[in-house]
């Protein structure tokens, strides 16, 4: 099996190189990196859980599609929020982009290392051919 590193390259706010690759196809599976509520610029989207959700989740979109999968390849996502109190809000978020049931999840309460609310991981299946 190989391992393939799909957007190697990554920057940070200020333009600061990321160690590490977008997103990794080993076989079958694709392992999307952590996704926060990162703008083009390198800025955190302003507003609170709501909108922090949702960018992170088209930056996992856009991540996925590099990789060439969509959401309905996902099987397995991971959460971290910032503030527990944020749980409901984002859940009704999140739901909205699985209308056609969601993936397994784990989502717990944790600092983030910038400063966002909110951070993503998915795990996708997609045959390779």
């Amino acid at each position: 099996m190989t391992i393939e590193r799909i957007g190697a390259e990554r920057t940070g706010a200020g333009g600061q190189n990321l160690p590490f690759s977008p997103a990794t196809r080993a076989g079958d599976f694709v392992f999307i990196s952590g996704q926060v509520a990162m703008k083009e610029s390198g800025e955190i989207e302003p507003g609170g859980i709501e909108a922090q959700t949702k960018r992170t989740m088209e930056n996992v979109i856009a991540v996925l599609a590099k990789a060439g999968c969509t959401l309905d390849d996902v099987a397995k996502v991971n959460v971290w929020l910032d503030d527990p109190r944020d749980f409901w809000t984002f859940n009704r978020v999140y739901a909205s982009y699985f209308p056609n049931g969601a993936p397994s999840r784990s989502t717990v309460r944790s600092q983030l290392m910038v400063d966002a609310k909110i951070e993503i991981d998915v795990t996708a299946y997609k045959p390779l051919g």
